[in-house]
């Protein structure tokens, strides 16, 4: 059964336990733990006692793959990995998502493709590789991830599609799950306006196809995670980003939905 999940990226500047405070309140079915700087996040034993106090499960654990996080968890890229699943299997989360190698990271996007799949045999987790964007100025464009930006282009076994990646890099999410099949197992659900900054907008306010898109992977039967992975630093209230939060979940209810087998005689 797919899940509606809420990130707990999407909750900052607060913090990983004010995430599952508010998937609790919102009717979230699950939270995505982004490990980042917030120390919480990066405690397996933490992350457990989170999951028990509120009920709520963790369906995802987000590696730290960012810039700001490349000290996290040690510096070896691998080592990280391991230690995502290690949390995924602790929690009961069966998805690691995960970034392509930075360009500088040679060692590491050399053998990406076949440590991937490697780390999903032996470790039994599905890393869901995300799709990315490149970096651009006013001058220049940079592509700084290997192998490369789409992981349908790729020999990955499951995959991660990010709305506001896409809108930034100007890629057709729907044409991305049509290449990808099965192999799309994560969805991050959020907006972008096509511009060159990574938004991470509420759905339905930018200007991505994301009705659409829910609406197609429904028709699919696709039974992985939807997880809002919004960006509410500019909620100037508590109430303004559980109003955002609600709505983001609305919007996944309303147009993620199976029309069912077409039926005959009188509605």
């Amino acid at each position: 059964m797919t899940r509606f999940a809420l990130s707990s990226a999407s909750v900052y500047p607060e913090s990983t336990p004010h995430a599952f405070l508010y998937a609790q309140r919102l009717g979230y079915d699950a939270v995505e733990v982004m490990v980042g700087m917030d120390a919480t996040s990066q405690s397996i034993p933490t992350v457990a006692r989170l999951v028990e106090h509120h009920g709520i499960p963790v369906c995802a654990v987000h590696a730290p793959c960012l810039l700001v996080t490349q000290r996290v968890w040690g510096t070896d890229p691998w080592v990280k990995l391991q230690m995502s699943a290690e949390m995924a299997h602790e929690v009961g989360a069966d998805v690691v998502v995960v970034h392509p190698p930075f360009r500088w990271q040679r060692d590491y996007a050399a053998g990406f493709v076949e440590g991937i799949a490697q780390l999903e045999q032996t470790t039994g987790i599905a890393f869901a590789v995300e799709n990315m964007y490149p970096w651009r100025t006013s001058r220049r464009e940079m592509q700084v991830y290997l192998p490369g930006l789409d992981p349908s282009e790729d020999d990955f076994a499951n995959a991660t599609i990010d709305l506001s990646h896409a809108a930034t890099a100007g890629a057709d999410p729907i044409a991305m799950a049509e290449r990808l099949g099965d192999r799309l197992r994560h969805i991050h659900l959020t907006d972008g306006s096509g511009g060159p900054k990574d938004e991470h907008l509420i759905p339905g306010r930018g200007v991505m196809p994301v009705g659409e898109f829910l609406e197609r992977l429904a028709s699919t039967g696709f039974a992985g995670h939807i997880v809002a992975e919004v960006n509410t630093r500019k909620a100037a209230t508590t109430a303004q980003r559980e109003l955002d939060l609600a709505e983001s979940l609305a919007f996944a209810r309303l147009h993620f939905h199976d029309p069912g087998p077409a039926r005959t005689g009188s509605p």
